[in-house]
């Protein structure tokens, strides 16, 4: 509100007409320096502020001087206060001002709302009116508080905050109470809204408002209202048309039901109102500038806005002039126009600051501050929407090897305010060839921004990042060739909404990558990333776009966090702002299943159907670990190990939905999910996910839980996630890491089989070789061993070795232990349990009954940290395992937990062959301290 009361009396300079006259207008020029033509009118019409755009600036630096120069032209001409320099410095892609040194880039004001966060609004506003302040802006051009009403077809995008008029008004009272801390004054627009607009085609049909005051007043004007209780030093009108029952306005900013009758008498403004500007087509046309401006003033419009054209000025100065001359104006009108504008000078400049700007040296102070606002802006934007399979991080997804396809369009840029779109509306109505924005250079701009996120995805991995644009002329056969040979695709759009080529060809690669097939002639679906790196709403409530990211602007700052939120080096945490949010939390909808204990007498008949079920919906060719898995395999009975199983059932007909199985090992601490299945017909129900937050829950309450462990030694049913089937493992890598697995560090783990031992010997000179190793080996039986042999064991702190030793070593007459020892002091080196079909272990270690044949065993493997040739030695003690199990008249064996990052070469030389692979994965508890109730 102004603190200039309409009747504080005005010093007597301004009692010169001319000079005050010159402080009702704001103008803008073409040039980097100072024109003949603005010099002209600052000096001999006394124009009292200036609009900056982007035509204007090159640099921090240039800008700075720009700045000075404008202001110390004013002083030498005699002007009582300085100029008010303003600005459109919206943030995202909507920058007036850009240096890539000086000048930080930060979200748009929908990226902004998508944190969640209005402090970062508020620091993020701070920053950047700093920023331009430190060159010598002291009025930008903002908050927009436009309300999306209609958010699918509306030219403002991401400019404003959503659709929600409360969530608007709270990020751009943060917005105006970050600018005003730095010092500038504050820009309220475009009222009463540009939320919800009708176009109607043509160049001379201004867009129409077609609410009637009363919804204005329920939605729409909420944020103008709260932003004007809240100190808003000025407000832009829009030169909009309003038509409705009772209201017929061709222009909001001419009409004085709008601005004196609805913004100063209902809502109680008494800021300085700036008009729309007067060069737009439509209105230039229809009444003519001269004219428009006389009706602008009287309307209520305190400064009356002129792009760029200097013949226009003139005649808006002409028409002032001439209203004022034929009584048309009163002067009253003009001297409290008068006084807002000084009003809100006084606020924001002097001649001390305007004639000695900070600039360099400043914005030089604040660069290493600005630029981590930046960056934790930028990554806290970026928001997945859906992501259906788990097809973020790209590791879920993609080899190292495979290639990546990026699709990007070919963009027009954002135009920076109404008036800077009026001008370019304008070059093209007026100027032959190629559209304006074809011309400039700011298309090039974002082609090369796309080029660079293309290089970017490319360093982070060693397969190829293939990188084309599309067009209107939708998918070509280069684009289908491109995608039958990547292994995955991202599709970049921006206001697909309104662009709508570009809406086509999205769900045309969509259909395509649905329909892909794999190389054995499988149909499988090709991963699909689609990121909306402008409006949102592009495919906002798209179920079938299954991945869905949006980074809310496609400026180079943007696109980086967008590349580390698809490598998985941050986790993204933005959400859609407004009521789409709300929608969204209705697709896919997460349902809490009861999750009851697992009761063996009850369930065990059920968990062997369930096991069955999962084994059958294998892909064929492909050996399921539940093969031969029961459900007595599942509860250990072991002193030291504590159990906790859980089941999703059906108590009607007692069928099990689901199993997750839990063990915590007192000896290291170590809580383990040892296997999580659900019944194929009832998968994407989210049964796994409520048994997965039990199991979790309930190894956080286990006294002394240090880790956790996804896949457990004993029993050996998972060692940990599958990995042998291609899509599904990168499913299912996906879906662990969401729940908070590292999967990012998971530690290969295998078991392997060795066939024909009946046939079988030791590769030539293998066993000569051993002797290299410096150890003595012997074989070991019963308790008597354990003391030295459990001292050996915990050099190593892997899950599951204490037990299994202690089952090997209380089973003497089917279970051994071989040891290796130095010759010189009889040190233990290394040791491996053996055991046979007939051994406690072997109930455990369902692998050994699916060959169906006499199978011995050989677990855990411990070599000294001190030895030097670690696989010789591995090497020396499976040997030997080999010829006792050999001895026993066995035909196969089996290693049941082997590292799957080691050296194969010497095993495979000795017949071992690869029968499960998995991803060993752990956490800490911090990860799930706030694990949501089933």
């Amino acid at each position: 509100m102004a603190t200039m009361g309409k009747e504080t009396k005005l010093d007597p300079v301004w009692d010169d007409m001319d000079r005050t006259l010159g402080q009702l207008f704001t103008m803008g020029f073409d040039g980097t320096t100072v024109t003949p033509q603005i010099r002209q009118l600052i000096q001999q019409h006394h124009i009292g502020s200036i609009l900056l755009t982007a035509k204007n600036l090159k640099s921090a630096e240039q800008t700075t001087n720009l700045i000075y120069e404008l202001q110390k032209t004013a002083y030498d001409a005699g002007h009582p206060v300085p100029l008010a320099i303003g600005l459109d410095q919206e943030n995202g892609g909507v920058n007036s001002l850009f240096d890539e040194i000086y000048i930080r880039q930060y979200p748009s004001a929908m990226g902004i709302a998508a944190t969640g966060s209005k402090e970062l609004a508020f620091e993020v506003a701070k920053a950047t009116a700093e920023e331009v302040a430190a060159c010598g802006i002291n009025l930008i051009m903002g908050p927009c508080l436009d309300v999306l009403t209609n958010a699918r077809n509306q030219p403002l995008g991401v400019r404003t905050t959503g659709d929600n008029p409360q969530e608007v008004s709270d990020y751009g009272i943060a917005f105006m109470k970050g600018y005003k801390e730095a010092g500038v004054a504050t820009l309220g627009k475009h009222f009463p809204s540009y939320g919800n607009l009708e176009f109607l085609g043509s160049a001379l049909d201004v867009p129409i408002i077609t609410e009637s005051l009363e919804q204005l007043s329920l939605n729409a004007l909420i944020p103008f209202r709260n932003a004007i209780n809240h100190g808003l030093d000025s407000m832009m009108v829009g030169g909009c048309a309003m038509s409705s029952a009772g209201l017929n306005v061709m222009h909001a900013c001419l009409s004085e039901q709008v601005v004196d009758g609805l913004l100063r008498s209902d809502l109680k403004f008494d800021g300085v109102v700036i008009s729309e500007c007067l060069e737009m087509e439509a209105l230039s046309h229809n009444i003519g500038v001269g004219g428009g401006t006389v009706m602008a003033v009287n309307a209520g419009c305190d400064l009356v806005l002129l792009c760029r054209s200097f013949s226009f000025q003139q005649d808006a100065i002409r028409g002032l002039k001439s209203g004022i001359d034929s009584a048309m104006i009163s002067k009253t009108r003009i001297r409290n126009s008068l006084r807002r504008v000084l009003t809100m000078k006084s606020k924001c400049t002097s001649w001390d600051k305007a004639l000695n700007p900070p600039g360099i040296n400043l914005l030089s102070t604040l660069q290493p501050l600005h630029t981590a606002l930046s960056t934790k802006a930028y990554n806290s934007s970026i928001t997945v929407v859906r992501d259906k399979n788990q097809f973020v991080p790209l590791s879920n997804i993609l080899d190292l090897e495979e290639e990546l396809l990026l699709l990007t369009p070919l963009v027009k840029p954002l135009a920076a305010s109404a008036a800077a779109r009026a001008v370019v509306e304008s070059m093209e109505a007026h100027s032959p060839g190629p559209a304006a924005w074809e011309r400039s250079a700011s298309v090039m701009s974002g082609e090369r921004v796309f080029r660079e996120f293309g290089r970017s995805l490319a360093r982070q991995r060693n397969g190829r990042v293939l990188h084309t644009s599309y067009t209107a002329n939708g998918v070509r056969p280069v684009h289908e060739k491109l995608i039958d040979r990547a292994s995955a695709v991202i599709v970049l759009t921006a206001d697909a909404n309104r662009n709508i080529y570009q809406q086509g060809f999205t769900k045309h690669v969509a259909m395509i990558c649905n329909m892909s097939y794999s190389s054995g002639g499988e149909k499988k679906e090709k991963p699909l990333i689609v990121v909306a790196c402008s409006s949102p709403y592009d495919f906002a409530l798209d179920q079938s776009i299954s991945t869905y990211i949006c980074t809310y602007d496609f400026t180079e700052t943007a696109l980086n966090s967008l590349v580390k939120v698809l490598y998985g080096e941050i986790t993204p945490s933005g959400a859609l702002p407004g009521s789409i949010s709300q929608s969204q939390k209705l697709h896919p909808t997460r349902q809490h299943w009861l999750v009851e204990a697992y009761n063996e007498e009850r369930d065990a008949n059920a968990l062997d159907s369930l096991m069955k079920a999962v084994v059958d919906d294998s892909p064929p060719n492909q050996h399921s670990e539940l093969s031969c898995a029961s459900s007595n395999a599942v509860t250990l009975h072991h002193p030291e190990v504590l159990e906790a199983h859980f089941v999703v059932r059906n108590s009607t007909t007692h069928s099990l939905y689901g199993f997750c199985s839990t063990y915590f090992f007192k000896t290291t601490g170590t809580g383990v999910i040892g296997a999580l299945f659900v019944d194929p017909n009832r998968r994407k129900l989210s049964i796994g996910r409520s048994l997965h937050n039990r199991a979790i829950r309930t190894l956080l309450q286990r006294e002394g839980a240090k880790r956790f462990q996804l896949g457990s030694r004993l029993p050996s049913i998972f060692l940990g996630i599958p990995t042998g089937h291609g899509v599904e493992r990168r499913r299912l890598r996906g879906w662990f890491a969401n729940m908070g697995w590292n999967t990012a560090l998971s530690r290969p783990v295998c078991s392997m089989v060795a066939r024909n031992l009946s046939t079988w010997a030791p590769p030539e000179g293998m066993a000569k070789s051993l002797e290299s190793a410096g150890a003595r080996f012997d074989l070991v039986y019963g308790w008597d061993y354990s003391g030295p042999i459990l001292d050996h064991i915990r050099t190593s702190n892997r899950q599951g070795l204490s037990e299994v030793y202690k089952l090997a070593l209380n089973d003497p007459t089917a279970c051994g232990i071989i040891r290796a020892t130095r010759p010189e002091d009889g040190a233990l080196v290394g040791t491996v349990v053996l055991y046979n079909m007939q051994s406690h272990i072997a109930e455990y270690m369902p692998g050994m009954r699916d060959l169906n044949e006499a199978t011995g065993g050989i677990s855990s493997p411990v070599i000294s940290p001190a030895v030097g040739d670690y696989s010789t030695l591995l090497q020396g003690l499976i040997l030997l395992g080999m010829r006792q199990i050999k001895q026993q008249g066995c035909t196969a064996c089996i290693l049941d937990y082997m590292d799957g990052d080691g050296n194969f070469d010497g095993l495979s030389a000795m017949g071992f062959d690869v029968l499960h692979t998995f991803d060993e994965c752990s956490a800490d508890s911090v990860t799930w301290s706030m694990v949501p109730p089933s």
